[in-house]
């Protein structure tokens, strides 16, 4: 190793060091070092001159170190780098001490400042002996750019590397560019129309060439380093296609529902199709879908259920049924006795009931049935030659039909019994679901095409082989018939009844009276026994009581029937369970039965009922109807090779695709669920019919894939509901009309009698369309363009650029976090920005200055200063709350003839006309009281506060509190850093500032550059600023990129960390610490390695690593150990 020769410069810097260090001593001491070969004071070092002085000396004395002490080393190290490399020394040959930051500013007498210099001085003395030259490399700069946000700073960025002929991706999370500005009607203070000076830029984004803008998009990740970023953006489904929108607005006429509007914070609605603000860009529209309806999502067969609702309240009727029947085969039916599990979803009970949507639904088919519309029978668009067999004509087996028809096959079912309509025909007693009304949704379907053979039962009347040989797939959907046993004695004597049994009994029986009589026991609690057991009143039984062994609460019974059989005078016996039927000559006399228990919670959380010892008793009865459980009929497949079945008796399916193992052959609904609900086994059916076509589309099986719940989205964002209703005015839900209980146990008529078109009306307008999207399709039937994408998914797109503007803008304060002032719950208090959408001629009152009563205000308070320079909320400035308060306030006073007041701590009038327009303000009239507002209340004192807002302020000109009435307050609220802010800055690796806003390298010198090498921020998102400075500070930072991208190629620093792989253990600790993503893992090898283009040199991996395997170079161990030695010494 050649033999130091170190230069070493102490800088005056005017007297922000010299005023305090006694510099020539310094340079005196730094003399006396070793290696040192010449010392120098100066000035200002960072001068050319003080440059020049440096270059000299390494040329005359044959310097080959450097040090300079001086300040920020953070701007000027890369200025005395440059001095040494154009000298002929290497750069990394050269390093700082800095004695203005850590000595001269904080040092307290000159004597210990002088004394801390020399330390710091003879530290990088040490440490410089020991440097050694660094190579840099060249990389070459992607040509692209990429701006983030489309605010006012953000646009004029793009238009700006756009005009120096490069190209720019513009990324907007919103459906439009413009920002914040687009809500202002004036700016100040030449009292400008806002969208008259925005809209042409917006307009010239769109037409420039060389920008793509990539609205309603979110960059997810960053990867890579300056000059070649790997950016992945996530480009949100808007489910308009952008290029087919014509913008003609037929989708939001005929759209049913409507929202609170954002872009008007509420006071307006809008509809579930929309753009942002009528001078958008892109002018398109999109459709709001936040998440899939709850209704939607929880129903197993994905039923439309808002959008046939929404229309409902649009009286739509026939539009309503086409709607349902995209889903629901059995509309008729579902009406009558659908479970309605989309009703325990309802987002309307968080306000107070759920709404009424099953029986919307039946609404809906009736009206339609009896006006004859929405029952024509839809065209097969493309017939298939492929035939499918299936068994059994229940719920599972017409909806697989159903859907199989649709898409062209040829269908066939086979009935055991002479009807068709499976258990929904001989298991479901008539009063809930009369005869006729079945046969409207079976023939229906059979009028599809679809052939129904009755009577015929596969494994007896025919071959479950032969189905196979004749038809290209079979589906089998044969219910659970066979009853289950207790197994306790006398349950085999006369007059026990199976549910199942005794329900196909009085179903399929013309005239069923006389099946049981007298004393009737239920044993169960599901919806069979409660069938059972309303079915036994009419048939003329004195008493019926149904016997759960568990709680009323655990009961699987539909709690609607449950009350209805009560209602009828069905008794309940809960916690009981009987153990043996007592009978005389054969037949049931009574019934012996025992209290139960229930125990601690087990694993599952379920407890157990257990029997309480000595408390049988018994109870005379003349028939008991089980209804404990049920279990499927496999006749069919009975002796039949390659089917799995299960200890339930039900056929194992592979839940993915419905399919048995044996070939072409699939199973749903009760035969493999057990016992299930008419829209479960409905669901299985149209599982079944996506696996079917798949599979006779050449599909092989095991790559078969059915992702029913593929298009339901969740909502992103948490929502907290409760809080989000609470203000929605209380209506209770419309209470279908009944037979009444007295009339309707004497015979089977229909009990509930169905919505009148009012009622239905007033029930569907309780809806909160909380998707908003309820996708009626209304828009897909009048969009001539065919523009509208209902299945559109949201796109990861890639994108290689070389650098990077964040210019992501502020939020409003939310006014209702200052408690105070009322805002949120009295409607004449509002915020600034909701102020500037009042006074705009395109906003909620088109301009006019209006109360929320309509009137014209007699007097205006605006309250300055709101959660800005406050020790409770922000402790800084807002910066131009000052001014547009003014606009405001002119606004008021040339519309209308109301007193205006406006209380301030300060009137900040910094910029060009500023203080110009304050004294416009003074000669107009507007009343200023300088003092903070305290608060903001509707309690009053006087008579002249009567039905007025009351704010309460300290007068400091006048030194008194006094109280202002007022018909409207306007709130100026502090500019905040953007809700998401914290997850932009670990995509992008920049810094935020104590108030949150996004870092500058250095507030003065580097302004819109940041820590992160070309990263560039402009705008708001630095810091609260008015348009001339976001416009300013866009316009630099588009600059500053264009200029490194006009450089070509950038040099990436040599100062990087590096892994011994000989000693790494691969243990990954550095890879996870590694803040810049600069270490990847050799999998091959079991050891890291530092990506010396991304690697920034911070050490952070270095401390970290515990085989001491990592080295920093240009910080060495020895390095750093010389430097503290020459601290101490």
């Amino acid at each position: 190793m050649i033999e130091p020769r170190i230069g070493v410069y102490i800088c005056h810097c005017g007297h922000n060091i010299a005023g305090t260090v006694d510099v020539v001593e310094v340079a005196k001491f730094a003399s006396g070092l070793p290696y040192v070969v010449v010392s120098r004071d100066y000035q200002f070092m960072c001068s050319d001159s003080g440059q020049n002085l440096i270059k000299e000396d390494i040329k005359e004395h044959n310097l080959n170190r450097v040090v300079v002490a001086s300040c920020s080393p953070l701007m000027h190290e890369i200025t005395f780098r440059t001095a040494c490399r154009q000298a002929g020394l290497n750069q990394y040959e050269f390093t700082m001490a800095n004695i203005r930051e850590h000595v001269s500013w904080v040092a307290i007498d000159m004597a210990s400042a002088t004394e801390k210099a020399k330390a710091q001085v003879s530290a990088a003395v040490r440490r410089a002996a020991l440097l050694e030259p660094l190579e840099t490399r060249m990389v070459k700069i992607n040509p692209t750019a990429m701006v983030v946000g489309s605010g006012v700073a953000g646009i004029e960025a793009a238009l700006r590397i756009a005009e120096g002929g490069k190209k720019v991706y513009l990324v907007e999370k919103k459906s439009s560019i413009g920002g914040n500005m687009a809500y202002l009607d004036k700016t100040f203070p030449t009292l400008d129309c806002a969208a008259c000076i925005l809209t042409p830029k917006m307009v010239a984004v769109k037409n420039n060439p060389n920008i793509e803008i990539l609205t309603y998009s979110e960059v997810e990740e960053v990867k890579g380093f300056v000059g070649n970023f790997q950016v992945k953006v996530r480009k949100k489904a808007r489910y308009v296609d952008l290029e087919k929108c014509n913008a003609c607005q037929d989708c939001v006429e005929v759209c049913p529902v409507s929202v609170p509007n954002e872009f008007e914070f509420g006071h307006n609605d809008r509809k579930a199709i929309y753009r942002l603000f009528p001078q958008a860009v892109p002018n398109t529209f999109l459709i709001d879908k936040q998440e899939t309806t709850p209704c939607k999502a929880t129903c197993p067969i994905h039923q439309d259920a808002a959008g046939y609702i929404a229309l409902v309240a649009k009286e739509k009727y026939k539009e309503a049924m086409e709607v349902i029947r995209r889903a629901n085969p059995l509309p008729a039916v579902c009406g009558r006795v659908c479970f309605h599990p989309c009703e325990t979803e309802c987002r309307r009970k968080l306000v107070d009931e759920p709404i009424a949507i099953q029986q919307l639904k039946r609404f809906v088919y009736d009206w339609c049935y009896e006006h004859g519309v929405g029952m024509e029978i839809p065209e097969i668009e493309e017939e298939k030659k492929e035939k499918v067999a299936i068994i059994g004509s229940g719920p599972s087996g017409l909806a697989c039909a159903y859907d199989l028809r649709q898409k062209g096959y040829k269908v066939t079912i086979f009935e055991a019994f002479d009807e068709p309509g499976g258990m929904l025909r001989t298991c479901i007693p008539e009063f809930r679901l009369p005869r006729n009304i079945l046969d409207r949704d079976i023939d229906y379907i059979k009028g599809m095409g679809v052939e129904i053979k009755t009577g015929i039962k596969v494994g007896e009347d025919i071959d479950f082989d032969k189905l196979r040989e004749d038809y290209d797939a079979v589906y089998i959907a044969t219910g659970a018939y066979a009853g289950k046993k207790m197994g306790i004695p006398g349950e085999d004597a006369e007059g026990v009844f199976d549910s199942v049994e005794f329900l196909i009994k009085v179903n399929m029986t013309a005239k069923p009276k006389g099946i049981v009589s007298g004393n009737v026991m239920i044993v169960g609690g599901g919806n069979s026994a409660v069938d059972a057991a309303r079915v036994a009143l009419r048939l003329g039984a004195k008493k019926v009581d149904i016997y759960y062994r568990r709680t009323e609460r655990e009961m699987p019974a539909d709690e609607f029937e449950v009350e209805q059989a009560r209602a009828e005078g069905v008794g309940l016996n809960i916690m009981t369970a009987p153990v043996e039927i007592l009978t005389e000559n054969g037949k049931v006399k009574a019934v012996r039965c025992i209290r139960m228990d229930m125990t601690e919670p087990d694993e599952t959380g379920r407890r157990r009922p257990v029997p309480i010892e000595g408390s049988e008793y018994e109870v005379d009865y003349d028939y008991v109807i089980m209804a404990i459980s049920q279990e499927p009929d496999l006749t069919a497949i009975e002796g039949k090779k390659g089917f799995e079945i299960t200890k339930w008796n039900t056929i194992d399916v592979n839940s993915d695709n419905m399919t048995t193992g044996v070939k072409g052959v699939f199973a749903g609904g009760d035969v493999v669920r057990g016992p299930a609900s008419v829209v479960e086994a409905m669901c299985d059916g149209k599982k079944a019919a996506i696996a079917i076509d798949q599979y006779l589309s050449g599909v092989k099986e095991k790559d078969i894939k059915v992702d029913y719940d593929a298009n339901i989205v969740k909502r992103k964002e948490e929502v907290d509901w409760v809080e989000y209703y609470k203000e929605k005015a209380r209506q209770s839900r419309v209470k279908m009309r009944e037979l009444e209980p007295e009339v309707r146990r004497k015979n089977f008529d229909e009990v509930l009698l169905g919505f009148s078109e009012d009622e239905a009306i007033k029930e569907a307008e309780r809806c909160l369309h909380c998707g908003p999207c309820v996708e009626c399709y209304e828009c897909v039937r009048v969009c001539e363009p065919e523009a509208i994408i209902h299945d559109d998914k949201d796109e990861i797109i890639e994108l290689d650029v070389g650098t990077i503007i964040v210019a992501t803008g502020y939020k409003q304060m939310d006014g209702a976090e200052v408690k105070q002032f009322m805002y949120g719950r009295h409607p004449d208090v509002l915020t600034a920005l909701e102020f500037e959408r009042l006074v705009n001629a395109a906003g909620f009152t088109e301009g006019k200055i209006v109360t929320s009563k309509g009137k014209e205000p007699e007097s205006i308070a605006i309250l300055h200063c709101i959660g800005s320079r406050d020790e409770n909320y922000h402790k800084y400035c807002s910066s131009v709350c000052c001014m547009y308060a003014l606009k405001l306030a002119h606004l008021v006073k040339e519309r209308t003839n109301a007193e205006v007041y406006q209380l301030y701590i300060d009137m900040r009038a910094k910029g060009k006309g500023y203080e110009e327009f304050y004294n416009r303000l003074l000669r107009e009239g507007v009343r200023f009281i300088r003092g903070r507002a305290a608060s903001v209340t509707t309690f009053y004192l006087y008579p002249e506060e009567k039905g007025k807002i009351i704010v309460r302020c300290e007068d400091t000109l006048l030194n008194r509190i006094r109280r202002i009435p007022v018909d409207m307050v306007v709130l100026c609220m502090a500019i905040e850093p953007t809700e998401d802010a914290q997850r932009i800055a670990n995509i992008f690796n920049i810094s935020r500032s104590q108030d949150g806003f996004f870092l500058e390298k250095h507030p003065k010198l580097a302004p819109v550059e940041t820590a992160n090498d070309g990263v560039f921020i402009a705008g708001a998102c630095q810091g609260p600023k008015d348009i001339p400075d976001s416009v300013a500070q866009g316009g630099a930072a588009g600059a500053a990129a264009l200029s490194l991208i006009d450089k070509g190629e950038v040099e990436i620093e040599g100062a990087i960390a590096v892994i011994n792989e000989e000693i790494c253990s691969g243990c990954r600790i550095c890879n996870n610490l590694c803040p810049y993503s600069a270490i990847e893992f050799d999998e091959e090898k079991k050891v890291s390695r530092v990506i010396e283009a991304l690697c920034k040199g911070c050490g952070t991996c270095v401390s970290a690593c515990p085989s001491s395997a990592i080295t920093a170079l240009h910080f060495t161990d020895e390095q750093i150990i010389a430097e503290i030695e020459g601290v101490l010494i």
